[in-house]
């Protein structure tokens, strides 16, 4: 059957993928890839070779299918060499990226001049695809790698938002009652990085309103069990079509061999069920000095086993330098720090795990939930403010206390975690997550009748 599904035909339908080069999107365009291979539409997936190769292989089956299709990235000026994904660079540097990407646009109009293609799947920031769909006669689909909720908020691009305090309460487009919104120190750098020029041609909401009128639908990583009602308020207020197309629940691969890894699983083994609390901010995050030191603090307070998965940070001179002197040592019995990528998957699904401390990525609450662990958020950039009061509004995670200022302290941290893994008071936030395992870690619903509606909505 698999095979069937999987034979190149002359009737297939010709999908091409472009996503931002971020991980957050680059993986669930991936994602995305692999299910509609699944359904039989050829597909053709483009970024560049850097992150090509970190990207996970395609599978044997889907090879007639799906294929990578390597763009190189133009060298500009400022752009550090070899950085072609968000992860390798500063925040600063990201706008750099989007000038070299911009620059894609000569090579993706002669792709598609001499492909048959049907539609084209696009990101948030190639505001260029749409002259060159509307050129050759190609429909398009957005497709929003994020919870629905952060564009129901938002609103229309062409809806006006004069100043950042606008971000900090709902919108009068908001059908229902809703205690999501920004706090005033995330609205302010995201009203600027949004809103406002920045180095490269034109502002993301320049970029996204360009990208809205030239598309026939959006395709949205979310489900209606989740987010229904929002959901209703993205399609409301973009009035365009709006296609759930599941959340894409990651499959969980089987238990790697490797010697590094084979460490924190040998001391996971030895941890008790649902007891330790993974603690992770992924590759858009970039933790100050002060940061880290308040994080690992907390930890330290805590007293609860914990699993660190940290990402070098760019001031640390070395390994030793990351952390705060003499915590690995002041925390050997309970802790793991682990610097560098970790097989994140597969630490969410052991045993031994019962919560999570990250950043409320929409990607990382979804890996989480399939596993009914118990939420501790500490957001910090782009949507992460706005997963985060989602999550708090349904009762299924507790954030950690921060100033007005955004500023937050070991007490904070440890105070959340107690309560949200030991408290009684916190036992209602713990069977909320529980009770979410079933939804999030359902393939067939997420697979089955959600990427079959839009398979359907394709072919139409």
């Amino acid at each position: 059957m698999a095979m069937a599904m999987a034979r190149a035909s002359s009737k297939s339908l010709h999908v091409v993928m472009l996503p931002w080069l971020a991980f957050g999107h680059m993986i669930p365009f991936y994602q995305l890839s692999i299910a509609l291979a699944k359904a039989g539409i050829r597909v053709s997936y483009i970024s560049t070779p850097k992150n090509i190769a970190r990207l996970p292989i395609i599978p044997t089956n889907l090879q007639p299918l799906f294929k990578f299709v390597e763009f190189r990235l133009p060298v500009i000026d400022g752009l550090p060499k070899g950085a072609e994904a968000t992860a390798d660079l500063s925040m600063e540097e990201t706008e750099l990226l989007k000038k070299a990407y911009d620059m894609l646009d000569t090579e993706f109009k002669n792709f598609v001049s001499v492909e048959s293609v049907d539609w084209i799947i696009q990101d948030v920031i190639a505001y260029w695809v749409v002259d060159i769909a509307k050129e050759f006669g190609i429909r398009q689909i957005w497709f929003s790698v994020f919870c629905s909720v952060v564009f129901a908020f938002l609103g229309h691009p062409n809806k006006q938002r004069f100043s950042w305090q606008s971000l900090t309460s709902a919108p009068e487009w908001m059908t229902f009652p809703s205690t999501v919104a920004f706090k005033s120190f995330e609205a302010k750098p995201f009203f600027s990085g949004i809103y406002c020029e920045n180095a490269s041609v034109m502002s993301d909401i320049e970029r996204l309103a360009k990208i809205v009128q030239g598309c026939q639908a959006i395709a949205s990583k979310s489900c209606r069990e989740y987010e229904g009602r929002y959901l209703d308020v993205f399609q409301m207020a973009y009035a365009k079509p709006v296609i759930p197309v599941g959340i894409l629940p990651p499959v969980t691969p089987e238990k790697k061999k490797e010697t590094s890894e084979g460490e924190i699983f040998k001391w996971l083994d030895q941890q008790k069920n649902k007891s330790v609390v993974y603690v992770g901010f992924g590759s858009e995050v970039k933790l100050s000095r002060e940061q880290v030191s308040e994080i690992a603090h907390g930890l330290e307070l805590a007293k609860l086993p914990f699993l660190w998965a940290l990402r070098k940070p760019m001031w640390a001179a070395n390994d030793d330098d990351a952390l705060p002197s003499g915590f690995r040592s002041q925390t050997r019995d309970i802790g793991m720090v682990i610097l560098g990528w970790v097989p994140q998957l597969d630490i969410l699904a052991h045993p031994s795990v019962g919560g999570s401390l990250f950043h409320s990525g929409w990607g990382s609450i979804i890996e989480t939930l399939q596993h009914g662990h118990t939420l501790v958020v500490l957001p910090f950039v782009f949507d992460q403010g706005l997963n985060a009061r989602l999550l708090v509004e349904k009762g299924l995670a507790v954030e950690v206390d921060r100033t007005d200022d955004g500023k937050f302290n070991g007490e904070d941290i440890a105070k959340a975690l107690r309560f949200a893994m030991l408290n009684e008071e916190g036992e209602s936030v713990r069977a909320r997550a529980r009770e979410m395992k079933p939804l999030f870690s359902d393939q067939k619903l997420h697979y089955g009748h959600y990427i079959s509606e839009f398979v359907q909505y394709l072919k139409a």
